[in-house]
């Protein structure tokens, strides 16, 4: 998406105007369909995420600062909150494995996810397993940090610990933009 584009995205939702959800919904519902689809494994629990995320990125419009996170990372992070908070309330985690090898979100028909998500399953593959099972229960899985310790059956501290590093180890793959946006919604 073109930076000219978002920018007028984030003036008509600071204006509270109906066109910014068509115009977030056209640029970036096939995206946050995967993220949500990727934390509930249902493209029908997905479809309802999708639009609970909608119906909160309007009603939180307002709230949005472009000084503290571009416009993708806020959709993301609303979209992925929503899909944990579906999945938690269905109570349909329990008892799921943690398969590394296994990425449903891009096989999903969606268009216009970015290049630099394309490869995340690749990526992982490429540092050592302890570290790839940890992030995977994080990020793709949408553990919190103790829900992993105890699915894992390993220390809280060393799931942080190995979160540390596993990020170090991407790092060196990745460029410090996408890092940060694990970051930042890791922290919610």
């Amino acid at each position: 998406m073109s930076t000219l584009l978002e920018k007028h995205i984030v003036e008509l939702l600071a204006e509270r105007d109906e066109k910014a959800i068509s115009l977030l919904y056209d640029n970036y519902a096939d995206t946050l369909f995967g993220v949500a689809y990727k934390v509930v494994k249902d493209e029908e629990l997905a479809q309802d995420v999708l639009q609970e995320s909608f119906i909160k990125i309007w009603k939180k419009s307002d709230s949005y600062d472009p000084s503290k996170a571009k416009l993708f990372t806020w959709l993301f992070r609303i979209t992925r909150n929503t899909a944990i908070d579906k999945l938690r309330s269905a109570n349909t985690k329990a008892d799921k494995e943690i398969q590394i090898d296994v990425s449903d979100v891009y096989n999903v028909g969606v268009n216009s996810i970015r290049p630099e998500f394309l490869d995340m399953q690749e990526t992982l593959e490429k540092i050592e397993p302890k570290y790839q099972i940890v992030l995977d229960a994080l990020f793709f899985q949408g553990m919190t940090q103790q829900e992993a310790s105890e699915e894992l059956d390993i220390p809280l501290g060393t799931v942080k610990s190995r979160l540390k590093i596993g990020l170090r180890e991407l790092r060196k793959i990745y460029d410090a933009q996408v890092i940060l946006l694990l970051l930042v919604n890791l922290m919610l």
